[in-house]
């Protein structure tokens, strides 16, 4: 027994000195999370913070201990092993503290109330950079002074209906410089639209694929383009191997182009950045991996609008240049003027031309051959061979094609050769692209003969014309960017002398009259927000998985496991799928939406396993060890918690995962059966937790059902262990009953919390923020920043618009207003606020809308935002779009403000009152701010919809719409499959503390909103362990990263290479904040965008080699030497980095 007790005080005497060492170190080497000037105080706090988090991590280790001793005490000489294990372990867990537990000097601290820091940390001057100084190589065309200046008047141009009638010399072309001429037959592929992906490909997409082999063989002068690698692939895949072979060899002979090869044709309005990069990565690396090819010109031609994000990631991608189509038929006409139609297309944020894309822009109507030949769609209709007489269509303008022959080749030529001229005339070059297709066109073999054959016929006439001076054949889009350099002297993708510079997007679309297309900003919305769901579980579990595989150094798990890869490639794809310029758009038939919606819900299902299995190989040592949090019923149907059923007897854990590559603290709410509780966390500690009614109406709430909301703190990348248990009435003292408050009528006769009627209106508030809600709407009204003393007017109204009454209505693409909206009235409104320590909230019940404001008390940045949900439910209406509009007191000059492009960057815009209200609505993905000289107002969004500022200091959010009828663009039928649909928003207020500039036509978000935005997507995952799940099958918490990212930097993905295991891509971006808005209440450091990939994981994960690589990660460059240097990221930039993990 003597022995027993020498070895346990030698064992306490080992825990108390690596106890009293770390503590002084931590006091003495650890760095500041934040960067408070004046705060000697919270640094101080800081660090005793340190030293108790330090003491409570061996607190469990002691208890062991105690046990084990007590255990020896009565003749249990087993433990003896064990407690030396234990003290054994404990001594490694110091030494080598990197392989499960995130450096001291870095541990994520959790703030409270006292630890807020006021002032904020400071960014470095070059990140400040972007914001605070004029661009000094701008574009010399930007599209927001374009529109400024632009009248809109939409006179009628006579055959060509939005232009004018064009006349040229045909002294122009010379034999020097002749006209060069390409046709292009294309055929455009929608992956869903009027029919399912399956059906396209069944009725239609397989035989142009087929046809497209036979014919190039039989047809040695013929070219072909196709750009969707989603049909392409399922065609590839039942192919043989000599027909493999033939593409290739097409591909190698430059008639066959497969341009942009993205999964799909990608939406550039709704779709976010990241999923918008991960479409392009999927179908590009399938691409190269079986067919050999790296494509480097991109064809744009259906999405209803142009984002200039997309020519960015074209350009991190190495392509050279670009073709899109869908633009303002005024835009179009200004450009075509000046023969600007073919330019530079710059960031506005750019600063030294880096960013520049070559892009050609078609200048009419359309993409189909009538509009694609010339001007004059009469006469282009008539060399469309596939509308010669006794087919299925016909020209519209009542004038048949007919089959060229020697007797009218001669005029057939002249007059075809005058449309090429007239369309030459728009250009700078003197070559000319013609398309030759539409959607799902040359399914059947004659089109393919009957266009090669009549149009060889007009080509071999028109070239042996010397004095035409005219070179026409068929050719593939390179073929004719290609020409277009040479003619012009240049590179391929490098700019000519004399040809502009643009800057900004190309929204909002118009393609005739007063026909905008921004209803598709907002149709669908409950998919719009399942997208944004399935994306934060996709990348989640990308990162997830990739950390657990390279950590399986065994290779035991995840090589053997191939349903996880194939679970993820599914989910990429169907998540590709869905950025389809007709699926995120909400611009499909009800069927075809459906058929989306089961894919999306599938890869939910997928993603969420994902992220259990590689959460449980980094957190336990078994299998089967977490459930799910919650669960879909349907596609179409809002998410249900699940219920953890507590015991006082036995705790039950609960593991949280963060995405983020930045500390986090958060509240998260668990549901459970017992309105009492004890949580604990991974140290043991019991800390603060409130429990709120789950209410089964508006007056009465669930008896057995509750939500527990407590602050979980995890390190980035992180996953983190907590626990509760079942408490009996007052028997935790951390732990809160919310109190409730009706403020218009009902009672509640309930008696596990307290309620009262309270007639006044609400405050909310907590150390940083306070807000006013009226009792009568329960909207809100007004926010006050504490911490830099302003006040703001912000009132949130329900408002509709209805359709105008004439023949031309909306539908789901076509936003067509009866008028300026109208305010919605609800004739009782019920408000009910819910109130406790750590979260409050009002919930008001009105016609159509559920509305909740929240604010929450976390210590972080969230303290600062105002939480918004919305539970929109328009069912039992006709021709009606709701709308949240907010009204504030912020003075925007002009009435500026700014919306962001795909989450990426933000773009300034205007209210014009030449151009028609609907024409006023933008796309909002992810944020949209108005600002004065003095502070700014920022919208966070969790799924995109259309807004717009219509008056000063007012911005508008469209919620849903629900139309009757068809707006004549294809679709043919309404939108009446709406849902009950769930939005979410943030509210921000900010004080300006520098003047900045709001010159440039491009904004930045504060890091403070920016981080924000990220957390709104983002949401930490809960992954509640079984009930049979006890302590020690789980770990308490597993820290991947040595130190988070700093501030400026976000981990937008960690890809697996599912064919190399030791290959994985880190995806980065660098924000470029505005620096004029303290950042405050951030888990990070800033870095200048520097990052040293050598030390950035654990010592468990042994990197060994680092290559720089493209945003579609197939043009590496050389290793770089990871281990000596960090790495800069220029503000605003993606990089790539291809890291290679040794076993």
């Amino acid at each position: 027994m003597r022995r027993n007790v020498a070895f346990f005080g030698a064992a306490m005497f080992c825990v108390g000195c690596f106890s009293l060492y770390l503590m002084l170190e931590s006091s003495t080497t650890s760095p500041r999370v934040m960067n408070d000037q004046d705060g000697e105080v919270d640094k101080i706090e800081w660090k005793i913070q340190e030293i108790e988090q330090e003491l409570k991590k061996n607190h469990e280790t002691i208890i062991r201990i105690k046990e084990m001793l007590s255990d020896l005490s009565k003749g249990d000489n087993i433990n003896v092993d064990k407690l030396k294990n234990l003290v054994d372990q404990f001594e490694k867990s110091q030494n080598n503290k990197k392989k499960f537990i995130q450096p001291q000097e870095n541990k994520p601290v959790l703030l409270n109330q006292t630890q807020f820091s006021k002032t904020g940390i400071t960014l470095s001057p070059d990140t400040c950079e972007l914001a605070e100084k004029p661009n000094p190589v701008g574009p010399n065309i930007e599209m927001l002074q374009t529109f400024a200046t632009l009248p809109f008047s939409n006179p009628d141009g006579g055959v060509w209906k939005q232009g004018w009638d064009i006349t040229y010399s045909p002294s122009r072309w010379t034999t020097d410089r002749p006209l060069k001429v390409f046709v292009i037959p294309h055929s455009h592929n929608d992956p869903g639209w009027i029919k399912t992906f399956d059906r396209y490909f069944q009725d239609q997409t397989r035989h142009i694929l087929d046809n497209m082999v036979q014919k190039l063989e039989q047809h040695s002068k013929m070219t072909f383009i196709y750009a969707e690698m989603s049909f392409f692939s399922t065609w590839w895949s039942q192919q043989n191997d000599a027909t493999k072979e033939k593409v290739k060899r097409f591909l190698n002979e430059g008639r066959l182009e497969l341009p942009t090869a993205g999964w799909v044709m990608t939406d550039e309005a709704n779709s976010h950045y990241s999923a918008m990069l991960d479409q392009l990565i999927e179908g590009n690396n399938w691409l190269f991996e079986n067919v050999g090819v790296r494509p480097d010109s991109a064809w744009s031609i259906d999405p209803f609008g142009q984002s200039s994000t997309m020519a960015y990631l074209l350009k991190k991608t190495g392509f050279k240049n670009m073709l899109i189509q869908r633009v303002h038929y005024t835009i179009k006409k200004y450009l075509a003027e000046k023969s600007n139609l073919e330019f530079m297309w710059r960031q506005n944020w750019d600063l030294s031309g880096k960013t520049d894309m070559f892009c050609h822009m078609m200048p009419f109507y359309s993409y189909d051959v009538p509009h694609t030949c010339g001007p004059d769609p009469k006469i282009c209709c008539q060399y469309d061979f596939k509308r010669l007489p006794g087919g299925k269509i016909a020209c519209p303008w009542r004038i048949a094609p007919v089959p060229i022959t020697d007797g009218n080749v001669a005029q057939k030529a002249e007059t075809l050769l005058d449309q090429y001229r007239k369309k030459a005339s728009l250009y700078k070059s003197d070559v000319v692209l013609i398309p030759l297709g539409d959607d799902f066109r040359y399914d059947k073999p004659d089109e393919w003969d009957n266009q090669y054959n009549n149009y060889q016929k007009l080509f071999d006439y028109m070239n042996a014309k010397s004095d035409w001076h005219v070179e026409a054949k068929f050719g593939t889009l390179r073929d004719y960017f290609e020409a277009l350099a040479n003619r012009e002297k240049v590179k391929r993708g490098e700019r000519p002398d004399n040809y502009p510079i643009l800057g900004g997007d190309f929204f909002t679309y118009a393609d005739r009259d007063d026909h905008y297309w921004s209803g598709y900003f907002t149709s669908r919305p409950f998919y719009k927000r399942m997208d944004r769901i399935v994306e934060a579980h996709l990348r989640a579990a990308e990162i997830a998985y990739s950390l657990a595989r390279i950590a399986d150094t065994k290779k035991s798990i995840f090589d053997s496991d191939k349903n996880m890869a194939e679970m993820l490639t599914f989910s990429r794809r169907s998540l590709a799928l869905f950025q389809h310029h007709d699926a995120i758009t909400g611009t499909e038939k009800d069927f075809v939406v459906v058929d989306y919606a089961m894919k999306l819900l599938k890869s939910l299902e997928n993603t969420k396993k994902i992220i259990q299995k590689s959460t449980e190989y980094l957190m336990s040592d078994g299998n089967d060890v977490f459930t799910l949090d919650e669960t879909r019923q349907s596609q179409d149907s809002i998410p249900e918690k699940q219920i953890i059923k507590l015991s006082s007897a036995n705790e039950r854990y609960v593991v949280f995962y963060n995405s983020l590559a930045s500390n986090r603290s958060v509240i998260v709410s668990i549901w459970v059966n017992s309105p009492y509780a004890i949580v604990k966390n991974e140290f043991g500690q019991i800390i603060q937790s409130q429990c709120n009614p789950v209410w089964t109406n508006n007056e009465q709430y669930s008896t057995d059902q509750f939500k527990l909301l407590f602050v979980v703190t995890v390190g980035g990348l992180g996953m983190v262990r907590y626990s509760i248990e079942k408490a009996g009435r007052g028997e935790n003292q951390l732990h809160s009953l919310a109190k409730i408050y009706f403020h218009s009528s009902g009672n509640n006769y309930q008696k596990i919390f307290d309620y009262q009627s309270d007639r006044s209106d609400v405050t909310l508030e907590n150390r940083e923020i306070s807000i006013k809600i009226s009792r009568n709407t329960g909207t809100l009204q007004e926010i006050k920043n504490k911490l830099d003393d302003i006040t703001s007017q912000v009132k949130v109204e329900f408002i509709y618009y209805g359709t105008r009454g004439t023949k031309e209505k909306s539908g789901a693409y076509l936003f067509l207003p009866d008028g300026l909206a109208k305010q919605l009235s609800s004739p009782s409104v019920f408000v009910r606020s819910t109130k406790g320590p750590l979260s409050s909230e009002v919930n008001s019940f009105m016609k159509n809308v559920e509305h909740k404001i929240r604010v929450e008390n976390a210590g972080d940045m969230k303290n600062l935002g105002v939480e918004i949900e919305n539970i929109v439910d328009i069912r039992s209406e006709q021709n009606y779009e709701l709308g949240m509009r907010i009204v504030t007191d912020i003075q925007n000059e002009d009435n500026e403000y700014f919306t962001d492009l795909n989450g990426f960057q933000m773009q300034k815009r205007r209210y014009f009152s030449k151009i028609p209200l609907q024409g006023n609505f933008y796309p909002m993905a992810t944020m949209a701010y108005m600002e004065d000289k003095n502070k700014r107002f920022t919208v966070l969004t969790g799924q995109s919809l259309g807004c717009a500022s219509l008056h000063t200091g007012w911005l508008e959010i469209m919620q849903d719409r629900r139309m009757k009828q068809d707006d004549n663009r294809g679709l043919g039928q309404g939108v009446l499959d709406n849902k009950r649909t769930p939005h979410r928003f943030r509210f921000l207020l900010e004080k300006r503390i520098s003047s900045g500039t709001n010159a440039q036509s491009t904004g930045f978000a504060s890091l403070t909103a920016s981080k924000l935005s990220d957390d709104l997507i983002h949401s930490i995952f809960v992954l509640p362990a079984k009930s049979s799940i006890n302590s020690p099958q789980i770990k308490h918490f597993v820290t991947t990263l040595n130190q988070p990212l700093n501030c400026e930097l976000h981990a937008v993905n960690l890809r697996s290479d599912l064919k190399n295991r030791n290959n994985y891509a880190l995806i980065l971006h660098r924000t470029a904040p505005n620096c004029g808005f303290k950042s405050r209440g951030l888990f990070c450091t800033p870095g200048g965008g520097k990052i040293n990939l050598g030390k950035l994981f654990s010592a468990s994960y042994h990197l060994s080699e680092v290559k720089t690589t493209s945003l579609n990660l197939l043009w590496d460059d050389k290793p770089i030497e990871f281990n000596k240097l960090p790495v800069e990221i220029a503000p605003m930039e993606l990089e790539v980095f291809k890291l290679t993990f040794s076993s």
